[in-house]
């Protein structure tokens, strides 16, 4: 693996670090300066963000780990440790979800999802058609017939004397 000197935050210290050859994810490509693509797409997401409403979640969400990231990017130098750090994965996919926040945060202006009337009714339809069986009932099951049998024992069981 190649190696490159940097100066340790101003240290005066020379370190080694590691310059990453690959993602091993196919199709992902290595970004030699993904530190500052990072912080030019945090900085651009929490400019955009503005434009949604101050008391949505949404803007609360976004704005809360976005500003978390890219504090950890202007304070490391070092990818792995902005990696580490994040624990979101690699820096190449930590620029992919930016991207693609900057385009879900686009799309919620257009789709505008909290403009929606306080005197606003939904519909709500009642329908007692079986589910499909491909689809889940989100209900547990039954429990098993032991776990009746072990209550039962518990419960008829005398409570211990004081003696």
């Amino acid at each position: 693996m190649f190696l490159r000197k940097i100066l340790n935050g101003g240290m005066g210290s020379m370190l080694m670090a590691k310059v990453k050859e690959t993602t091993g994810i196919a199709g992902l490509e290595v970004v030699p300066n993904a530190r500052d693509v990072l912080i030019s797409l945090y900085t651009k997401t929490l400019k955009e963000i503005q434009a949604v409403p101050e008391n949505e979640g949404y803007r609360k969400a976004v704005e809360s780990f976005t500003h978390h990231r890219l504090h950890v990017c202007q304070e490391e130098e070092d990818w792995e440790t902005i990696e580490k750090r994040i624990g979101c994965g690699q820096v190449e996919e930590l620029i992919e979800e930016a991207r693609d926040e900057l385009k879900l945060i686009g799309l919620m202006i257009e789709w505008d999802p909290w403009g929606v009337p306080d005197d606003y009714e939904c519909e709500v339809i009642e329908d007692n058609s079986p589910i499909p069986k491909h689809v889940p009932h989100h209900r547990p099951p039954p429990l098993p017939e032991e776990f009746y049998k072990t209550l039962e024992a518990v419960r008829s069981k005398p409570a211990p004397k004081d003696g």
